[in-house]
């Protein structure tokens, strides 16, 4: 629990974009997540990518920004189910509009949307694009897509 609070004081200081758009009893729902559903990911992703109608806030606000991201075509799982790390980056380079390199501009698909954000540097490592994101690594991910969407390092 004491791990879980440091996490949500961290960012809660470092990320005012998502301090705003999320209150805190949703950091710490996603913060506990052991995986991230496909509502919760899209309320969390638009809300910080201000493409979500202020004033929402709980289920609502999932289902709107659920609606918003499945009818655009950037999320193409059910809303309860969980994302994977290649969903997850389609969502977010989507919802940024971060642009991609020669095989994401192509074919426009989630696993050159999860090679392109690991060529970037926003998901570090070498993991697997298929398996599951938990909620403090969604977090950090994000974390890293706002600060790069706010400077000009933008390709």
């Amino acid at each position: 629990m004491h791990i879980i609070r440091k996490y949500l004081v961290i960012f809660l200081l470092f990320s005012p974009a998502i301090a705003f758009a999320q209150n805190a009893a949703e950091l710490e729902a996603m913060l506990k997540a052991e995986t991230v559903s496909a509502s919760s990911a899209a309320r969390f992703v638009l809300g910080a990518a201000d493409l979500l109608e202020s004033g929402l806030s709980g289920p609502a606000a999932e289902r709107a920004a659920y609606d918003i991201a499945s009818s655009n075509g950037w999320i193409k799982v059910p809303g309860d189910e969980s994302l994977t790390m290649k969903d997850t980056a389609l969502l977010i380079m989507k919802a940024f509009n971060i642009k991609g390199g020669l095989m994401y501009s192509l074919f426009n698909n989630p696993r050159y949307a999860y090679r392109e954000m690991v060529y970037q540097k926003l998901i570090s490592g070498h993991m697997d694009g298929g398996m599951k994101v938990y909620g403090v690594r969604f977090l950090q991910i994000l974390d890293k897509v706002i600060s790069y969407a706010d400077t000009d390092e933008r390709l």
